[in-house]
Order: C-alpha cells, then sequence, then structure tokens
C-alpha cells in the first residue's frame, strides 16, 4: 500500500500522460461519434505516448448512459447536446494511473450545471481530506457529506475511492466506516459520483498521493465543467 520515491515517480508520470490523453481526446470529441471510437482514440494516442497498455477497460459513457457508474464504451452516439463520462488509465513502467472527467456537449441545463458542482465540490473535499493519518472513513465522508447536503447522497451509490499501484484496485478502501489510516506513500482515487438513472450520471476522479501534511494531486487535469 505505501510507495517509495521511485515508485511515486513512475505514477507522477503515469497520471500526467493521462492528464494529456484527456487533453488530446477534448479535441477528438464531436456529436455523432459512437463511444467506442472515442475509446479507440484515446487507447490509440496512449500507444503512441509510450504507455504499456490500458489500466483497464476505457469508460465511455454519453447521454443518459453517463448514469451507469461502469459503462463501457458502446456503439451509442455521442448526442448533441449531453454529459459524457470518461473513466481511463494507462501503465508505465508497470504502475497503473486512473482518473474520471465529465464534460458536456452544448449547452447544459442549470440544474445539469448545479449537479456537476456538487459533485466537483464533494470531489475537492475528499482530497482536501487527504492526509497522513486520516481514516479512509473520514475522507468518504467529507466528499458524502457534500453531496448529502444537496440532497444527492442516495445517487452516490459507491465507495469515494481506493488505493492504486501495481494493480488498478489495491487496499485501502474509501469508504464509509473504513477505520483503516492513510500513510505517507499510499495512492489513493477520489472519484465521488452521482448517477440519476434515465437522466444523467457525473463522476470526477484525481489520483492523490498521501503527504505527511496532505495530499498530492497527481491529476491536475482541469475539472471546471468543460463545455464542448
Amino acid at each position: 500500500m505505501v510507495k517509495d520515491d521511485e515508485e511515486l515517480a513512475l505514477m507522477g508520470e503515469a497520471a500526467l500522460m493521462g492528464c494529456r490523453l484527456f487533453e488530446h481526446i477534448l479535441g477528438f470529441m464531436r456529436p455523432g461519434l459512437m463511444e467506442v471510437e472515442v475509446a479507440a482514440e484515446l487507447e490509440h494516442e496512449a500507444r503512441l505516448l509510450g504507455a504499456e497498455g490500458m489500466s483497464f477497460e476505457t469508460i465511455v459513457a454519453s447521454g443518459v448512459r453517463s448514469a451507469l457508474p461502469h459503462g463501457r464504451a458502446t456503439t451509442t452516439q455521442l448526442p448533441r447536446k449531453g454529459f459524457v463520462t470518461l473513466d481511463f488509465g494507462i501503465i508505465h513502467g508497470g504502475y497503473c494511473s486512473d482518473m474520471t472527467r465529465t464534460v458536456y456537449l452544448g449547452k447544459p441545463k442549470a440544474t445539469e450545471r448545479a449537479a456537476y458542482e456538487a459533485v466537483l465540490e464533494a470531489q475537492q473535499a475528499g482530497a482536501a481530506a487527504v492526509h497522513a493519518g486520516a481514516s479512509c472513513g473520514e475522507v468518504d465522508e467529507a466528499a458524502r457529506g457534500v453531496l448529502r447536503k444537496v440532497g444527492l447522497a442516495e445517487a452516490f451509490s459507491h465507495s469515494t475511492g481506493h488505493g492504486v499501484g501495481l494493480e488498478i484496485h489495491e487496499s485501502p478502501r474509501i469508504g464509509a466506516g473504513q477505520k483503516i489510516r492513510l500513510l505517507a506513500g499510499m495512492v489513493v482515487t477520489i472519484e465521488p459520483g452521482i448517477y440519476l438513472p434515465g437522466e444523467f450520471g457525473i463522476r470526477i476522479e484525481d489520483m492523490v498521493a498521501v503527504t505527511r501534511t496532505g495530499g498530492e494531486v497527481l491529476t491536475p487535469a482541469p475539472k471546471a465543467l468543460i463545455e464542448l
């Protein structure tokens, strides 16, 4: 669970490669493309950047399919108007990266924008709660509590995050009631989301390295709502 400096350096490089992929795919996506085309472009670019492979099957979930927490890419076409969730990671030097961004095609409604802002606030609160000595349950509650205040906690159906390293899912689990305390050198994801069946879903995820004084976000790609 605890990475040494060499491992942390490799994971930081892997995370930044993911950010470059996100920047690339923003210039590629447009309404009418199939989700699988977006996933294929992202994976092709990852190989060109030197990735050893993807750390898990790329998730591209658009429109009402964004309400699926694990919406693997399908032949569904990207809508003219709606959210698109991108959850992906690469393997670099044997270590995994993992990040999620949700963007909007077209112009969002006020309710959609408010929902996005709530998830973003929850994600930032969770990341801010990461530090050596914090319990995993406390970090989960920092994120979940934000969504509870706006009546969206029931739409958040999974844990706030997990450890990542040689495997894409490692201990510890950042979940409700988890008493394991974070140690400097751990790398965890912070990925709250909301899922409203038949409407839309939103998830935002960063990799965060635990330090003695706080958490270092390894995936600094933009998180403010991007409209394409």
